[in-house]
């Protein structure tokens, strides 16, 4: 396996989901804004979105690849026995999950949002459109299981697409907003659960090559299945713990007006880099480590380890400065237009200035947590997430009546920088991973590249600050223009400094 060339692959498609979803944000900016129907709709996409991603983003295969990959050693009729067990089991319980919840929906939307109960008619609306888009949980958690599948056999592009198709029904819904009017909330959920659906019966036509699914009333879990089942749970806290966190904070962010729409247009902007950062990285080393670590390859387990280490922070360290140098320009540029004003404007970029002094947290939590899931262990990952999880909300109570929901990217950061340092101390004691001296090096060229390009992008800022205030018509364009710009920079002082070697684009790990 190439790393860097699949992390590219996954990372190239996860992009062009990022831009639509971008698109489709901005679009949600204008015509909705940071009023209570955003919030309602935000709390109702939220909440299918935020298993989305607890189930897609690497979090499933954490459990399901190194156990498949380990009866695919034993053949291939093993493989899909296992894996049939799994879809059944899995499909039976997730409907069970679903019908529960829509006939206990008023319940369950009181614990998500319980701010909302102070409007009736912003309670009411989330229940409706909750209702709606629930069942797209149903449908994006089997599409996870067959990306899990694909994943296995190293074959990460569908996988990585899939999600673009979710931003395009969005972002058609939205564009006929002059014929919706007061009903586009209600069509956005409706686009979201069929987007899910299709989603589901385009990775069923690329998986049906690798495994045919068969739908059974046997019910009899042998020892592998059990194994399984008993890692997807701990291995679905632990590697989603920052969506965990961010979902803690909407509940707690409900009690805010407009403070939940807040939230969600910072989460969107950092999460591009996360993607690519920590998701797409873990997610593609993960199949070859856990094979590796089976075969006892020490060599090869040492060598994807550091590298994987290495470009997530090489990704994730320059893209936490810019956010922190420009993280209200940036705001202004991508979602200052239409219903979004200059307050909503400042109020997002200061919890965005506070994601991104985490956003390096967030990604090594993605990678570090590989590094145990490849081994079979997701309980530590669990125990640690969970008290990270507890910290947060801690932290977030306490301070959120004195000020206010900036509280909550605070609290997430905390924790989870104390999630990462500690997932990493395990490590090194267990004798799993070691700082080498040569992984040492990569990362003093790594910080003294972000800090001269960040140099150069604060007096870029600077320069052209009239372009990029809130009422200019070229902010955007120059934002963007300003991003590629410094990103070329960036690779070129790597280069310079050989932080980052062209001839790694061809090497095997």
């Amino acid at each position: 396996m190439n790393l860097i060339k699949s992390t590219s692959t996954f990372s190239f498609f996860t992009l062009i989901s990022r831009i639509l979803g971008y698109c489709r944000d901005l679009l949600i900016a204008i015509y909705l804004g940071s009023g209570p129907i955003a919030d309602a709709f935000f709390v109702a996409f939220k909440i299918p979105h935020t298993f989305r991603r607890l189930f897609s983003e690497g979090t499933f295969n954490a459990a399901f690849v190194p156990s498949y990959s380990s009866e695919l050693v034993l053949g291939k009729k093993r493989s899909e026995l296992f894996a049939n067990k799994v879809f059944n089991l899995l499909l039976f319980f997730l409907l069970l999950i679903v019908l529960i919840i829509e006939v206990f929906m008023p319940s369950f939307v009181y614990i998500i949002a319980p701010g909302f109960t102070e409007n009736s008619d912003k309670l009411d609306l989330t229940i409706s459109l909750t209702r709606i888009t629930f069942p797209f949980l149903l449908f994006v958690c089997v599409s996870s299981f067959f990306s899990a599948i694909l994943n296995s056999h190293n074959k990460f592009a569908v996988a990585a697409a899939v999600p673009i198709i979710l931003n395009i029904f969005l972002i058609l819904t939205l564009l006929f907003q002059n014929y919706l009017n007061d009903r586009l909330v209600f069509y956005l959920s409706y686009a979201v659960t069929f987007a899910g659906l299709i989603q589901l019966v385009l990775l069923y036509f690329f998986v049906k090559k690798y495994f045919s699914p068969k739908i059974t009333l046997n019910f009899k879990v042998e020892k592998n299945i059990k194994l399984f089942f008993k890692k997807l749970l701990p291995s679905i806290f632990s590697s989603g713990v920052t969506q965990i966190n961010i979902l803690v904070g909407t509940i707690i962010a409900s009690f805010q007006a407009s403070a939940v729409s807040y939230l969600y247009y910072a989460d969107r902007i950092y999460q591009i880099n996360l993607a690519i950062a920590g998701i797409a990285i873990g997610t593609v080393l993960l199949p070859n480590l856990s094979k590796n670590i089976q075969s006892k390859n020490k060599k090869k387990i040492d060598s994807i380890q550091s590298k994987s280490l290495e470009l997530c922070l090489f990704l994730s360290l320059p893209a936490s400065a810019a956010l922190l140098i420009a993280s209200e320009e940036i705001t202004s540029s991508l979602f200052g237009y239409g219903s979004f004003d200059l307050t909503s404007v400042k109020n997002s970029s200061k919890a965005l200035f506070y994601f991104a002094l985490g956003l390096p947290a967030f990604a090594t939590i993605k990678i570090f947590s590989s590094f145990l899931f490849a081994r079979h262990n997701t309980k530590l990952p669990f125990y640690f997430s969970l008290f990270s999880v507890f910290l947060n909300i801690i932290i977030s109570i306490y301070f959120f009546s004195k000020i206010g929901f900036i509280i909550i990217p605070i609290a997430t950061t905390i924790s989870s920088w104390f999630n990462s340092i500690i997932l990493l101390v395990y490590l090194m004691n267990k004798n799993y991973f070691s700082l080498q001296i040569v992984l040492f090096k990569s990362l003093v060229k790594i910080i003294l590249s972000t800090i001269l390009t960040s140099f150069i992008f604060l007096s870029l800022i600077k320069f052209f600050k009239e372009n990029l205030e809130y009422e200019s018509e070229y902010k955007l364009i120059t934002t963007v223009s300003l991003v590629i710009l410094t990103f070329i920079i960036y690779i070129l002082i790597s280069i310079v400094t050989k932080t980052f070697k062209i001839s790694d684009i061809n090497l095997k790990y």
